[in-house]
């Protein structure tokens, strides 16, 4: 089994040090739950992951089958199998969910051979709809522009078909619940509990216990101050639920200033 494996890692913007000294490991075929205050890093550390050119590492190494990802492209990480759910995907007009899925899988398949002339139509269809039918989507759904009038729980839907079809081995879920109501909440958990298994890791970036209602974690861990400073298991989130941050705050602010 891979594991992704976060040792010291410090990351600053605009000259600001966000992450600092950020030790975690994520092994594929577990779910993993970040929470934490806000401001405290969780998705400086998902878009570093993912190679976000704003973010500068200044310290440490993610290592990732054998390859320190930081020393990868954007598109070489997602390559090597990891991938990121964004809190706010982005809509792109005049593109439908189909053709940007198929031009991202010949894009990874031409990377790897230059040679690769494409999945064909009939066999990128196939693959289409037994995704969506494993995610109890409409397939009406494939035709529509990607992103565009979307509500909420349609753009993280998307997210998660996008993630059922490039079938990456780690995959970081930042905020997925964020501008959720509980329906749709329901719908994006299920879809990603049915991808769940042992060929995929999960790290799960959330303020909320509330999503881990639904996708229920192997392990919790508390981010404050740019680092994990408590593990645990799903019980932690439990606490955190019935007693907030502050006792966090009180335990750990002078060792993480």
């Amino acid at each position: 089994m891979s594991e992704l494996v976060i040792k010291n890692l410090h990351v600053s913007i605009d000259g600001k040090e966000i992450l600092k000294g950020l030790d975690l490991t994520v092994e594929q075929g577990k779910i993993h739950a970040i929470m934490g205050p806000n401001g405290t890093g969780k998705s400086t550390l998902a878009y570093t992951l993912m190679g976000h050119p704003s973010y500068e590492v200044t310290e440490g190494e993610v290592w990732f089958k054998g390859e320190n990802v930081l020393e990868l492209e954007a598109d070489e990480r997602s390559r090597l199998g990891l991938f990121l759910a964004f809190q706010y995907p982005v809509a792109i007009p005049g593109v439908t969910v189909a053709n940007f899925l198929r031009t991202a899988i010949n894009s990874r398949r031409r990377a790897e051979n230059p040679d690769d002339k494409g999945i064909s139509i009939p066999e990128f269809r196939k693959l289409l709809k037994e995704k969506m039918d494993l995610l109890k989507m409409d397939h009406n759904f494939a035709g529509r522009y990607l992103n565009d009038g979307f509500s909420g729980g349609e753009k993280k839907r998307a997210e998660i078909l996008q993630m059922a079809t490039l079938k990456p081995e780690i995959a970081i879920l930042d905020e997925t619940d964020s501008g959720l109501d509980i329906d749709a909440l329901r719908i994006v958990a299920d879809g990603v509990n049915a991808l769940t298994g042992s060929d995929l890791g999960v790290l799960v970036i959330t303020h909320y216990q509330r999503l881990l209602n639904y996708i229920k974690p192997d392990y919790v861990h508390i981010m404050l101050g740019g680092r994990i400073v408590e593990s645990g298991g799903p019980e932690l989130a439990l606490h955190l639920e019935e007693q907030g941050y502050d006792w966090v705050r009180e335990k750990y602010d002078e060792t993480v200033a």
